[in-house]
């Protein structure tokens, strides 16, 4: 859905729906309690109208085209950076990756982005808990979902969505088999979340921790 240069994303059409239309039942319900305007029938309804333009700019989703380059490796999410370390990587590849996370808070955009062109070779899903994202156990320990994407040259790619605290559904669009383009949509994740990217341990690292980093826009890093 698109208002003005605004974009709303898909998986928020029923969500917005639901908040806006609960507020219409409670605003409604405080005119006929208060029998008519009041100062405190004022308050809910400014509360409720933030609420919803919370929700309304969660699930903003601003078009970031990419001329895609096989040297440059994107951020694959919008937040901050709070791990860049080299970790045994005991799901795929089996392996010492150099491994990135970037942390969404509820206002960031939350739209997944494919750091990489080429194909997508692995695909997974796994229930968990929820552990607060920033937490290193929650990579391993909470519901998640793990795409990886082969480059042309064979460079192979782990991006993990990992549910935080306050989210509540994953959704991966990645299927095996399929072409992908660096810069689209890999999934969603609802609220509060992290993703982590896997990459070869030779990779030079092109951010430095607690930066803010944009999907399709910041270079996390480049193939050597």
């Amino acid at each position: 859905m698109t208002i003005g240069k605004f974009r709303i994303h898909r998986e928020g059409y029923k969500i917005i729906g639901g908040v806006f239309f609960t507020l219409i039942a409670l605003n409604t319900a405080g005119w006929l309690i208060w029998q008519g305007p009041s100062i405190w029938h004022y308050a809910g309804l400014a509360a409720t109208l933030l609420l919803l333009a919370f929700v309304v700019m969660f699930f903003r989703t601003p078009a970031r085209p990419v001329e895609p380059d096989p040297l440059l490796i994107y951020a694959p999410a919008d937040g901050k950076i709070v791990v860049i370390e080299e970790t045994f990587e005991k799901e795929y590849f089996k392996d010492n990756r150099l491994q990135i996370s970037i942390f969404m808070s509820p206002f960031n955009m939350h739209s997944n982005r494919y750091p990489i062109s080429g194909t997508v070779t692995y695909t997974n899903y796994q229930p968990g808990k929820k552990f607060h994202a920033r937490s290193p156990k929650s990579s391993v320990l909470n519901e998640r979902s793990s795409i990886v994407v082969t480059s042309e040259s064979g460079t192979g790619i782990l991006v993990r969505q990992v549910a935080g605290a306050m989210a509540r559904r994953i959704v991966t669009y990645s299927r095996n088999g399929e072409g992908v383009k660096q810069g689209d949509e890999l999934g969603f994740i609802k609220f509060g979340s992290r993703v982590d990217i896997f990459l070869p341990t030779d990779t030079e690292v092109d951010v430095e921790m607690f930066q803010q980093v944009r999907a399709s826009r910041t270079i996390i890093a480049r193939v050597i």
